[in-house]
């Protein structure tokens, strides 16, 4: 981390990373970001997390922060969060969210054959959390006025990724959150974004049916390639920062350019060589008439 060039943009600055796990995580780079970039920083999970994962390892890369243990989908636990907070840092200058997860995915039942009691837990863990996290960080009133809001998404909240199953549904839930609380967070020129990251080899990531193959997919059609979760937390930290501080309500796609392009003329030849082999297009499932 100290070998990497430091601008000083978040110097003075204090925040709370919601989510990380290990270094795979999103939220992981972006602590460490944050830290590199000057801001005194509290790491928060859910009790289970900070027993398997590493986080107090974080937490000590991070200037030794607070670590906090919170149930985003507990009201009670995220105003006792907020609470301490309070009394460690000072009200914040900025609030990430990293969380996610889906119980159906991680049994692998199709979308059309979902556990609905899971599906609800989706939901909530995976953006519901987001909307209780801000309500409640403005009724205990430890977010300052021109604070910064991050909250990580993918694209499938715009297309439809199979295997993705009902986090798409999450991440369209999350993205509608940010653009309904933006208005209200922005009569305290407090902004809120989304930033869709590239598939990326997380905890969560590595559990969705095929995730190789989606990797593989994104990265040859990015013009960029693949950006990883130390690129994501790069590119974060401007949000963090006073440089964006008329950037809201957006949803920012950090994927190499993936979102834009349409299809390359390797892939596309890739495609088109592949139909030629029958038993190949039989095998993945082309072979079914429209």
């Amino acid at each position: 981390m100290s070998e990497k060039k430091t601008y000083g943009i978040l110097q003075g600055k204090r925040g709370i990373v919601f989510g990380p796990l290990d270094e795979s995580s999103i939220g992981w780079q972006i602590a460490l970001a944050a830290y590199r970039e000057g801001a005194q920083l509290a790491i928060s999970n859910v009790a289970v997390a900070l027993r398997v994962g590493k986080v107090r390892e974080l937490a000590e890369l991070c200037g030794n922060a607070p670590v906090l243990s919170c149930d985003a989908t507990n009201n009670d636990e995220i105003d006792a969060t907020f609470r301490e907070l309070k009394e460690v840092l000072g009200p914040v200058d900025f609030i990430i969210h990293s969380i996610g997860m889906s119980q159906n995915i991680r049994k692998s039942l199709p979308y059309d054959d979902l556990n609905y009691e899971w599906y609800m837990r989706t939901l909530d863990v995976s953006a519901l959390s987001l909307h209780r996290i801000i309500t409640s960080a403005l009724k205990n009133e430890a977010i300052n006025n021109g604070a910064s809001i991050v909250a990580m998404t993918y694209i499938a909240a715009q297309r439809n990724y199979s295997t993705y199953s009902d986090m798409g549904d999450a991440k369209a839930l999350l993205e509608s959150i940010v653009r309904s609380y933006g208005p209200r967070l922005a009569r305290r020129g407090i902004r809120i974004n989304t930033v869709s990251q590239s598939p990326t080899y997380t905890r969560a990531g590595s559990g969705i049916e095929n995730f190789d193959k989606m990797f593989d997919y994104a990265d040859r059609v990015s013009p960029l390639g693949n950006a990883t979760a130390e690129d994501c937390g790069d590119y974060v930290v401007t949000l963090l920062s006073d440089l964006t501080r008329k950037v809201t309500m957006q949803n920012l796609f950090h994927d190499g350019g993936y979102s834009v392009m349409g299809m390359t003329i390797p892939m596309l030849s890739l495609f088109h060589s592949a139909l030629q082999n029958e038993e190949l297009v039989k095998q993945v499932g082309l072979d079914s008439d429209r």
